[in-house]
Formats: structure tokens, sequence, C-alpha cells
């Protein structure tokens, strides 16, 4: 299938491939069989359950193009294209504060390719945090099976002030992130990392 985005360069999409990511990447989430995302929706069907807060994954908005019908009983996709450039991945409320954030996972061991950001993404976080909003990142070290929350302020000056730097050190996410620690519910308690970040926050002022 091929996907086009806002700018009209194609993208040819492998379903076969990405299922082989898939079922590759479930093995590396601490051994319980699931990818980094999965964890994280199931963590927001965790706190909406115990009314703990809402958020949800933004879908993304699909224009399709051509279809075929190898059978009348089913519909293949075969060219799509992405109506708008996507922004971060979820959103929602805690405690009447406005979430907003992404997740990306890496499997270096010692930095986190800036390359996994783009410059909208940036722009969006930079829009939510000038409205006052909780804004971060979520960043899975897939080999380590480390899991960090880094607010976007920070993440924003290293990024805008890399230098031709390619990625953020370990070192550096260690030092001004908050590491979260896998459990079994919410998989990835990351409501734990904000609290900490707000106390941090408010202390400041």
């Amino acid at each position: 299938m091929v996907f086009r985005y806002p700018n009209g360069h194609p993208v040819v999409y492998d379903g076969a491939a990405k299922q082989k990511l898939q079922e590759k990447s479930k093995i590396n989430f601490a051994n319980r069989g699931m990818r980094f995302e999965e964890a994280i929706n199931l963590s927001n069907e965790y706190y909406l359950n115990h009314k703990k807060t809402v958020v949800h994954k933004k879908p993304t908005p699909i224009q399709i193009v051509q279809v075929d019908y190898p059978r009348r009983s089913a519909a293949v996709i075969k060219e799509a294209y992405f109506k708008e450039a996507s922004t971060t991945d979820y959103n929602g409320v805690y405690q009447g504060y406005y979430l907003d954030f992404e997740a990306k996972e890496t499997k270096n061991k010692t930095s986190f390719p800036f390359k996994n950001f783009h410059r909208h993404q940036v722009q969006h976080m930079k829009n939510c945090l000038e409205q006052d909003g909780v804004c971060f990142v979520l960043l899975w070290f897939s080999t380590l099976e480390r899991c960090f929350f880094l607010d976007s302020q920070t993440l924003i000056d290293h990024f805008e002030n890399k230098n031709g730097k390619k990625s953020l050190p370990l070192s550096i996410i260690e030092k001004d992130g908050i590491e979260i620690f896998p459990e079994i519910a919410p998989r990835i308690p990351y409501l734990k990392a904000v609290d900490q970040f707000l106390c941090q926050t408010k202390e400041k002022l």
C-alpha cells in the first residue's frame, strides 16, 4: 500500500515488514510480549477504568484513494494519503491539567536519535506549552528495557541547540528526565512521573 504525506511524497506501506517488526519488538518489551505503544494504551485503559485520568491515542486522519475488492467480503486499501501531518501521539486531561505527549523508542544504548522527532511535532509541543499544558515525551530504550519521562521544554532546548549532534545522550536523559519502571498494572505508570514533574515545577515557582 502507498501512503502520501501532505507534501505529496509517497511512502510505501509494507504490511509484512510491519508485522515482522511488531513481532520482533514484542519480544523486547520487558519479556511481556507487548510493544511499547500497546503498553501505553493498556496503561491509559487502566487509568480510565480507575478514574485516574482520561487520555486517548490520537487518530491519524487518512484519505483513501484506491481500494481493490478481491472478493465481495473483503476490501484491500491499495493507496491512501495522510491528510495532515501528525502532531503527538496522546492527549487528555489529568486533575485539571491538559496532557499532551509523544511516545518514542530506540534500540540505541547510549543516546536517543533526534531524527525520531519531527519539526512539526516540536512546534506542536511549543504551542501546548504556551497554553500551560503538561507536555512531555515517553522514551523507551528497548535494548536496555528502560523508560524515561522527559518534559517537552527540555527536549525542545536540546533539539534546537543540538549544534550538529544527531542524538540526545542517555546521560542527559538520566539527569534531566524521570525514569519510569514498568509494572503489571499499569504497564507504564507514567502518572507517577507526571506527579513528580508537577511537584518539581511548583517548587521552582
